[in-house]
């Protein structure tokens, strides 16, 4: 399936030599996918679901949500893109306007490391 390429600073569609919107590369597609699950507020996603994503909003910007609990709702959503084989995800920090950290995700062609 074919992804489109994401800026990586403003999360926003890019334009490749031709003018056209640029494609991902099948194998950084993955990530750019696992990053995005990871991203998705619960609702967002227009032609989905509508209990998809991470309920950030409700929980995971609540002072008093677990942390653990919001790590595995992480690692859940990279595991629910297809060909990740295993998930951990690392949070540096948690705060009411965000989160940073990462995801170590395992595919069939190695580790790799995905930013939050």
């Amino acid at each position: 399936m074919d992804t489109l390429l994401l800026d990586r600073q403003a999360w926003d569609l890019c334009i490749d030599a031709s003018g056209n919107i640029a494609k991902a590369t099948a194998s950084y597609s993955m990530l750019q996918d696992v990053a995005t699950a990871a991203r998705l507020f619960v609702g967002e996603l227009y032609y989905g679901p509508a209990t998809q994503g991470i309920p950030y909003f409700t929980e995971a910007f609540n002072r008093q949500f677990p942390t653990q609990l919001l790590k595995g709702r992480i690692v859940a959503a990279a595991l629910a893109v297809p060909g990740v084989l295993s998930a951990r995800c690392f949070l540096t920090s948690v705060s009411e306007r965000g989160i940073t950290g990462q995801i170590q995700v395992e595919t069939a062609d190695g580790p790799v490391v995905v930013t939050l």
